[in-house]
């Protein structure tokens, strides 16, 4: 497997224990359930989770985290994406609610609710989008107004995934409504329990159901200024750090629906016979099939490759972290299809997995910010890294045969043109 090109030996370790706790401790009942919206929130298993020491992987021991790299997070992501996405969400959001709080938090909340939340005694979500905002974050209208010791929040936040589940939210307000977008946000935490914190709505789902996904209504709720994260007005440099995880595990658990999906197909192709043979000796099938084997080897790659820019703080970590989400998702919604055309009409119906796979991995190309804006930012990043490196490659364009000619390289209206000569 690819796997084995990136992973050291505690990693492979970490890898084979998450693929037990895969295989053994989560009930096919529980993912049944969970589609057919019996289950809003999956609470036994963030439970689960944390009694096997697998929530916060990359987060500090003395918290209660293993102090892992991205390259095991990605891996065992990889182990529980099999599972679905509304599972590999709710195994995901610890990671990503916790990196605001372990980079941006005060010791305060670090115990009040890091600490507990590894330990699988809180459950966490976010609150980013808002209904008139979709891709545009940072015209969020949803107001915290400082009075005293207390800020007073009042707005709604929607597609909050744990909206029905969670104990608290980390919740992006704008704190100075005279200031530009980038300047006027800051990220609070919002007890559930508080008055006025209100569950709305909760959708129907095309798939990832069962993640207790709605919206949330915060009518002047009180919150201390203690549940400040960050400093005031600084939500835009934590949304900045969040989006790495946000992305990176979208893109991780994009390579468990894809393989799950892929490996339903081989065995089903591996078995089926038409016309006196197996139809995976079949161009038609086996070709498919290592089309999608290549495509998950190169998602897989270049997601690790990501974890590890964003493990180093590379200046390329913000454009791979984009890359890896764009490609792993696209990528885990095509092979998905792809077996679901192996496997043939068997494959529509609720006989197989399949058709749930294809409904889960369409979301993924949606959220944490869509696969559209992936593009917006890899190409804006592309375009600074190139045109500003101090340490350019050979200039290739003094190579060509007329690399001389400079009066036809134009790159605007020549001045006789535009005066109309």
């Amino acid at each position: 497997m690819l796997q084995d090109v990136f992973l050291n030996p505690e990693e492979k370790a970490l890898q084979q224990e998450v693929r037990r706790f895969a295989r053994t401790a989560v009930s096919a009942d529980l993912l049944r359930k969970m589609d057919r919206n019996e289950i809003t929130y999956p609470r036994e298993f963030v439970q689960a989770l944390a009694a096997h020491n697998l929530i916060g992987l990359r987060f500090p021991k003395d918290f209660g985290g293993r102090g892992l790299a991205w390259t095991a997070e990605i891996a065992a992501l990889e182990e529980i994406g099999v599972l679905g996405m509304a599972l590999g969400c709710a195994f995901s959001m610890p990671s990503i609610v916790g990196e605001a709080l372990v980079l941006f938090g005060s010791p305060d909340l670090k115990e009040r609710f890091l600490r507990p939340m590894l330990r699988g005694e809180l459950v966490s979500a976010e609150g980013l989008t808002e209904p008139r905002g979709g891709s545009d974050f940072f015209g969020a209208t949803t107001r915290a107004e400082r009075q005293g010791d207390v800020f007073k929040v009042r707005g709604q936040k929607r597609f909050v995934v744990g909206a029905e589940g969670a104990d608290f939210f980390v919740v992006y307000c704008r704190t100075d409504p005279e200031a530009e977008a980038r300047k006027s946000l800051s990220l609070i935490l919002i007890e559930r329990d508080r008055p006025g914190v209100e569950v709305r709505y909760l959708y129907g789902l095309m798939g990832a159901r069962g993640g207790g996904t709605g919206r949330l209504l915060f009518r002047d709720v009180e919150v201390p200024a203690s549940n400040l994260i960050g400093g005031l007005n600084q939500g835009a440099r934590i949304f900045d750090a969040m989006m790495i995880p946000e992305r990176l595990t979208s893109a991780g658990g994009a390579l468990g629906l894809a393989r799950a999906a892929l490996e339903v197909a081989a065995r089903y192709s591996d078995r089926r016979t038409a016309f006196g043979q197996k139809i995976r000796e079949f161009e038609g099938v086996n070709f498919k099939v290592a089309d999608a084997i290549t495509r998950l080897d190169a998602a897989r790659a270049l997601t690790q490759a990501a974890g590890r820019a964003a493990d180093q703080g590379l200046p390329s970590a913000r454009r791979l972290v984009s890359e890896a989400k764009k490609f792993a998702t696209d990528m885990a919604w095509e092979v998905s299809n792809l077996a679901m055309q192996i496997v043939g009409g068997i494959g529509y119906t609720t006989v197989f997995p399949l058709e749930k796979l294809v409904r889960d991995a369409r979301l993924a190309q949606i959220w944490t910010g869509t696969n559209e804006i992936m593009n917006l930012l890899i190409q804006h990043e592309y375009y600074r890294e190139v045109l500003t490196d101090p340490e350019a490659g050979r200039a290739v364009e003094a190579d060509a045969a007329e690399a001389a000619a400079a009066d036809e390289k134009v790159y605007q209206d020549d001045e006789m043109w535009t005066k109309g000569w």
